[in-house]
């Protein structure tokens, strides 16, 4: 922010780095990470933690009551922050941990299983078509389900069947409950101080979960499930809610702050201001592209899904993606099978029409149009 009388807040989690938010132009921190103020929350409320290095568990954090839960105490940190600097300009981000495995909180039996509505994916056979790695992830995951019975069989990590895809649904559906209301009350504390007027709220997430779609569950894959996110933005004096029926990148939020703050775009942001499309002037159709790097894929011990040195290169895959506005979803990858969706008449990626001939056409012309974009990024890695 060019304007220095901004007070600027971080609430929450991170995942930028030890030396957290003051090195990235934060005034305030308050951290739900490891031994940061979450936990010191919690063992001023005579919490013990329940590992041996005073840290709190996952499992033990999402077996809290309402009110000691991580979004009731970002929810109570974010209004003090707000009462506090009511009347100077400020910016805070809210990082919630939560919906997110493993899948259990305190209202878990806020919606009732009877309601909970399967992805179709999930009821599908599973489809061998895929790359490597996501069967890879599938096997481990359903193997981990099978422990998960006899560990936790309150609080599934995973599943395998349509009735343990719904629990799970139906808990992180509680999940998502929890931080609608805390999401509520922060912007309740908004209008106590007269500030709904006056403040952009923007609420976004950084990656969804597949919660048993094509069988499998977190994130770390292409399918719409993982990768496609919310992005819901208001703004102050708006009278009528509007949506954007198209695709926009998530690298475009930053430039779109900055240009609804009237500041000017930053030379470090990659993206554009989305401001065009909410203000309804014309904006031309655009090209999305995602992108993923090798990270930790568990394996299942003695799989015999491919030999090992097949699964070491699987493992190592890296992909760009380009999603287009006439509906085309091209997957490009260094070590691993490509993939070809057509959103508009496949939505739910059930058929790979990579290795159809008749799309040839398709695949070189969105081809050209990764290669061109990584061009442009100075992206070196071939695919």
């Amino acid at each position: 922010m060019a304007d220095k009388d901004y007070r600027a807040a971080y609430i929450g989690k991170w995942h930028l780095g030890e030396e957290g938010p003051a090195r990235r132009g934060f005034d305030e921190w308050a951290s739900t990470d490891d031994h940061g103020d979450y936990t010191n929350f919690l063992i001023s409320n005579a919490v013990t933690p329940d590992k041996q290095d005073g840290r709190f568990s996952e499992v033990a954090i999402s077996s809290l009551p309402i009110q000691l839960s991580r979004p009731k105490f970002l929810e109570k940190r974010a209004c003090e922050f707000i009462e506090k600097h009511r009347g100077d300009p400020f910016i805070l981000v809210v990082g919630f941990v939560e919906p997110h495995s493993p899948y259990n909180g305190p209202l878990n039996d806020e919606h009732p299983i009877d309601q909970v509505e399967l992805d179709a994916t999930a009821a599908l056979p599973e489809n061998e078509d895929i790359p490597l790695r996501y069967r890879l992830m599938r096997e481990w995951q359903q193997a981990e389900a099978l422990l998960d019975r006899d560990r936790l069989p309150t609080q599934l990590f995973f599943g395998i069947t349509p009735e343990e895809y719904r629990s799970i649904k139906q808990r992180y559906l509680g999940l998502v409950t929890l931080v609608d209301r805390s999401i509520g009350a922060i912007l309740g504390c908004l209008e106590r101080c007269g500030l709904t007027d006056n403040t952009i709220v923007v609420h976004t997430s950084d990656h969804g979960d597949s919660l048993g779609a094509h069988h499998l569950f977190g994130k770390e894959t292409m399918f719409e499930e993982a990768a496609r996110v919310p992005l819901l933005i208001r703004l102050p004096g708006q009278t009528r809610a509007k949506t954007v029926p198209r695709s926009v990148s998530h690298i475009d939020f930053v430039p779109t702050l900055l240009d609804l703050l009237g500041q000017s775009n930053h030379p470090q942001c990659a993206g554009e201001s989305l401001l065009p499309l909410i203000t309804e002037r014309v904006a031309p159709p655009r090209n999305i592209f995602v992108e993923w790097a090798p990270n930790r894929t568990k394996i299942k011990k003695g799989t015999k899904l491919a030999r090992r040195r097949t699964i070491k290169r699987a493992v190592e895959e890296s992909t760009r993606t380009v999603i287009t506005p006439d509906g085309w979803k091209l997957c490009l990858r260094d070590k691993d099978l490509n993939e070809l969706y057509n959103l508009s008449n496949d939505p739910l990626e059930t058929r790979n029409l990579y290795a159809d001939r008749h799309h040839a056409s398709v695949i070189s012309r969105l081809a050209d149009e990764i290669h061109r974009w990584q061009e442009s990024a100075n992206d070196k890695l071939e695919v």
